[in-house]
């Protein structure tokens, strides 16, 4: 401000300073605006950056909520704004507490007493196949179905990530079993209202060509 008093061009001031003009304007405006408090370090309305006890409960209180804007998660910056501090300080935050809640995992709850010994046998499966067995492993596209978890969802956690339930209720959703013939570029559809191991065997068999001195085991 003072060269720019003295009559000193911008030019002159970005060699002398090492500055950009673009930064000698906003400096100018600030003055011009505020006067001697424009020049200060910390402005009016510039989010805090020193953390305090309190601002970090405060931000972590805060993370454990749902944004009010619909959104899945919260990002660094929205969080920034909505708690009125810099992003950088948000990261530091989240990062002393181990938050992360752009992660998300499942979990799973069962009341079935047979669950272990269950999981066992789909497990030997892997380990030690049938001879002359193939083994299919089969994941479904939940994403794309209009579901409601039957789980509560467990919120993040210093540690810990979100959790939400693996099982759901389908609000009459059916499911699609398809499969591609690589050679015939032929597609074999079918759907039913559950997908049961049933449904998923009679289904591989309708797709499988016929081979009568082939042996299945269920």
């Amino acid at each position: 401000m003072l060269l720019l008093d003295e009559g000193c061009s911008y030019t002159e001031i970005g060699e002398q300073l090492r500055i950009p003009p673009s930064t000698i304007s906003r400096w100018k405006q600030r003055y011009q605006n505020d006067g001697l408090l424009g020049l200060a370090t910390i402005h009016p309305g510039q989010p805090p950056r020193k953390l305090t006890a309190a601002l970090r409960a405060k931000v972590l209180d805060r993370t454990r909520q749902a944004p009010s804007d619909g959104s899945t998660h919260w990002s660094l910056r929205k969080m920034a704004a909505v708690m009125k501090v810099s992003k950088n300080l948000i990261a530091r935050i989240w990062q002393e507490a181990e938050l992360k809640p752009h992660r998300l995992e499942r979990y799973m709850a069962t009341n079935d007493p047979q669950f272990e010994e269950k999981a066992a046998a789909i497990i030997g499966l892997y380990l030690n196949a049938p001879e002359n067995a193939a083994v299919f492993c089969v994941d479904e596209k939940s994403a794309i179905q209009a579901l409601d978890r039957l789980d509560q969802r467990l919120p993040l956690s210093p540690g810990r990530a979100e959790r939400h339930g693996f099982e759901y209720y389908r609000h009459g959703t059916l499911s699609l079993y398809a499969a591609l013939n690589p050679h015939t570029g032929e597609v074999i559809g079918q759907t039913a209202p559950r997908h049961t191991s049933e449904d998923f065997v009679a289904f591989l068999e309708e797709a499988s060509p016929p081979n009568p001195s082939s042996e299945r085991c269920v």
